[in-house]
């Protein structure tokens, strides 16, 4: 059904978000760690908090929609009180129609490491809107940043307001990126996947002087490396990276394929491993502020980590 879409829809900047549903130095990312982050040993497995998430309306400039908050807590579960310490926040933008439990497995998994990662369930239909739904990841950072000093919010002095970032995948990582180049509040972005978008993710891109981070997969036929990030990674100055899973697919960073779905040589449980582990250093090194994972994010272990391609503008 999707790739019919493709045919027929004109906007050449949809296309391909409709199919699927950094100038600093690397060293001067990495700011003082926030409590609640723990140094890594290996990021592509779980980290050491319980994860608790709660569903909840976000109001924020101007902006309102309903939305999944995943969360470090004290206990696992829905609404369990947040974990004690300051923890870093991240926004996530889904892909084109798709459900944000299809991202359950990563968003889970950063919450574990100590992160409180808000996924609006806004622009969820068939004609959405890109520029609108950078504005709702955008509102998202800005209600986690009112809640740090809500009376009464379970995340009341629990957010770490100075290291806040962006991600997303396909439609969702272009809007990250049109909503880093918007929001001089978010300290980083990753996306996976990302597709170009109205207005351009690519030209979005160009603007940026934070770190940013595009995951890609090698054998995407959805929103292909070469016409996405590349061109989204090219455009950006320093600091920036991009990482191609070989074997990795569009539909390979969420946690089931639907229709219109594409395949890979890797297996989803392997794309995801690498995923979460790229991902996850490359946050805990920007955000969390672990400079023990330099190696991991800008030096050696990126560039020789088996099964991915690292290009790299530190």
């Amino acid at each position: 059904m999707f790739r019919g879409l493709l045919r027929t829809v004109s906007v050449p900047a949809l296309l391909l978000t409709l199919a699927a549903a950094l100038a600093v130095s690397p060293a001067a990312t990495a700011a003082t760690a926030s409590p609640s982050v723990v140094a890594a040993v290996d990021p592509s497995s779980a980290g050491s908090f319980a994860v608790a998430h709660t569903d909840l309306t976000v109001s924020a400039a101007g902006r309102s929609f309903t939305a999944r908050v995943w969360y470090p807590g004290t206990t696992a579960g829905a609404d369990a009180p947040v974990a004690a310490g300051s923890h870093p926040g991240l926004a996530f933008g889904h892909g084109f129609f798709q459900d944000i439990s299809k991202y359950e497995s990563l968003l889970k998994h950063y919450a574990s490491w100590g992160f409180i990662a808000v996924a609006p369930k806004s622009q969820g239909g068939l004609f959405p809107s890109h520029s609108g739904f950078a504005d709702d990841l955008n509102a998202s950072l800005t209600w986690l940043t009112a809640q740090n000093t809500a009376s009464g919010s379970r995340f009341a002095g629990r957010v770490d307001t100075a290291h806040l970032g962006l991600s997303g995948h396909s439609m969702g990582g272009g809007a990250a990126l049109l909503a880093a180049g918007r929001n001089s509040a978010a300290k980083a972005v990753s996306t996976l996947a990302a597709a170009e978008t109205n207005p351009s993710a690519v030209a979005a891109s160009g603007t940026l002087n934070i770190p940013a981070q595009y995951v890609a997969g090698s054998a995407d036929s959805i929103a292909g490396v070469a016409d996405n990030q590349q061109k989204m990674y090219d455009a950006k100055p320093s600091p920036a990276q991009l990482r191609v899973i070989t074997g990795g697919f569009h539909c390979g960073f969420v946690d089931s394929s639907g229709i219109g779905c594409d395949s890979g040589s890797l297996t989803r449980a392997a794309q995801q491993k690498l995923t979460q582990g790229i991902t996850t250093a490359y946050l805990l090194y920007t955000l969390g502020g672990d400079s023990s994972l330099y190696d991991q994010v800008w030096g050696s272990a990126a560039q020789n980590l088996a099964g991915v391609v690292y290009s790299a503008k530190p």
